[in-house]
């Protein structure tokens, strides 16, 4: 049956260090192998872009109009329910109840197999209607549905991938997702080189190939992060059983499908933009694809901070030490805002430093580096309010950061709207909608947090 006990003194090593370690060197030691790996998935980003650039413009607009989806993807498996998984397992540890968090995991696993395959399915009947609806070029429609088709056949495999992640980031084991991550993400710039550009075969395989790179390294990854899990000396082993117990698949469901509002939330707004922007001109959309591009990378520089918060809060309120998690959180929001808000300082001064990875058109540059001007200045305030999400997550109090982002959603919607009503609208004026939104995003995220109790 394994460890089973109702004292955190039974714990593993690893869960003991999240509970009396040193909060800020323990918050830094866990999110500096998460960054390595995020600092990975930005280099996915970048190769994939200057990929799909040298490709055309109309497959640089097409990759803007299908990317929010990927990234909804990744969002709802890694951060929404991902952040569920580690939430039950980091709390049932911080209880002492290892066969109970064992369980949980495998509970999760099966969660993340039915919502793969859930995800194929979706987005094979529904991509080219939706596409279609975002008022894009019949060009650039077709090589996001090229792109979307490839890569979304492979769902359960990126499903799974992050569900294991999260089983060992909930046991307080960072190192080996953040190393597997790491080597999935040079694959895939490996295998999307080869089978999108020609690289070793000289057969350029186009959008389908780059896709292709993606889905076969996170398979990859999958299969080898569910070896990890489930070998003996696991810092959490994943134990299989054959019957569905409804009472531990809760926490994963409850915390997993709050989340996933926000996900929602951040994957509409940029939806809704893109359609405002895609009316303006194929150049326009590329240039706006390229600044969205890296704010969506801030999601994964975040995420390296707020899921070692997580698992963090989720222990120390699973001992009953209220205040310790809420320092941890104020700690890991900090330390996002200020890493984040240097990066888009960065891109203010110097757009092109960025841009130029990807095209050298002057239309497609000048739109990129106006969005970088009015929207990077608020990077700081959204890394706040993200933090704080997945801090909430590991506390299970989650609705103040997802009215935040409702507010955020409204903004944009709203005001995108109101704009386009207007005679002659100019992207600038959207592009600061979407700065002052990101503000909203992240004061209203903290003044929720401030109030709502986590006893």
């Amino acid at each position: 049956m394994g460890l089973c006990s109702h004292h955190p003194l039974h714990m593993k090593p690893a869960s003991l260090n999240l509970l009396d370690g040193p909060l800020l060197s323990t918050l830094l030691r866990l999110s500096i192998p998460n960054t390595i790996a995020m600092l990975a998935t930005a280099l996915v980003s970048v190769a994939e872009t200057a990929y799909v650039g040298q490709l055309g413009t109309s497959a640089l607009a097409g990759m803007a109009l299908v990317f929010p989806f990927v990234m909804l993807q990744q969002m709802l498996s890694a951060g929404a329910l991902g952040g569920g998984i580690s939430s039950a397992i980091s709390r049932a540890l911080g209880h002492g109840h290892t066969d109970q968090a064992q369980l949980i995991a495998w509970h999760a696993v099966m969660i993340a197999l039915g919502l793969g395959a859930l995800s194929t399915a979706i987005m094979l009947w529904c991509a080219a209607p939706l596409f279609q609806a975002m008022g894009a070029h019949p060009e650039v429609q077709a090589q996001a549905l090229a792109y979307a088709q490839v890569a979304f056949s492979a769902s359960v495999g990126t499903w799974l991938l992050n569900a294991f992640a999260s089983v060992a980031r909930g046991a307080g084991q960072m190192r080996v997702p953040s190393v597997t991550l790491l080597v999935v993400a040079l694959m895939q710039v490996g295998l999307g080189g080869v089978l999108g550009l020609g690289w070793l075969t000289g057969h350029v395989g186009g959008m389908p190939g780059v896709a292709m790179g993606m889905a076969l390294s996170q398979c990859a990854g999958a299969v080898y992060l569910g070896w990890v899990v489930t070998r003996p000396n696991a810092s959490l082993r994943l134990r299989w059983q054959s019957t569905w117990q409804g009472t531990l698949a809760a926490p994963i469901l409850k915390i997993g499908g709050v989340s996933s509002v926000s996900s929602l939330q951040t994957v509409a707004t940029i939806v809704i933009v893109t359609h405002w922007v895609a009316r303006m001109g194929t150049e326009a959309l590329a240039g706006y694809g390229i600044g969205s591009r890296l704010e969506f990378l801030l999601v994964p520089f975040t995420f390296a901070i707020g899921v070692s918060c997580l698992p963090m809060v989720g222990m120390a309120l699973g001992a009953g030490r209220v205040q310790q998690a809420r320092r941890v959180a104020w700690m890991g929001a900090a330390l996002s805002a200020a890493w984040v808000g240097g990066l888009g300082l960065l891109v203010v001064i110097w757009p092109d430093a960025w841009s130029r990875w990807f095209t050298d058109q002057p239309q497609v540059l000048a739109v990129a580096a106006d969005y970088f001007t009015r929207v990077a200045p608020f990077y700081g305030w959204f890394a706040l309010g993200l933090c704080l999400y997945f801090a909430s997550q590991g506390a299970g109090r989650m609705w103040g950061p997802v009215l935040a982002g409702t507010l955020r959603l409204v903004m944009v919607a709203v005001g995108g709207w109101w704009l386009s009503t207007q005679p002659n609208p100019q992207a600038n004026d959207l592009f600061w909608l979407i700065g002052l939104a990101m503000l909203a995003y992240g004061l209203f995220a903290a003044i929720s947090v401030k109030r709502t109790p986590w006893d």
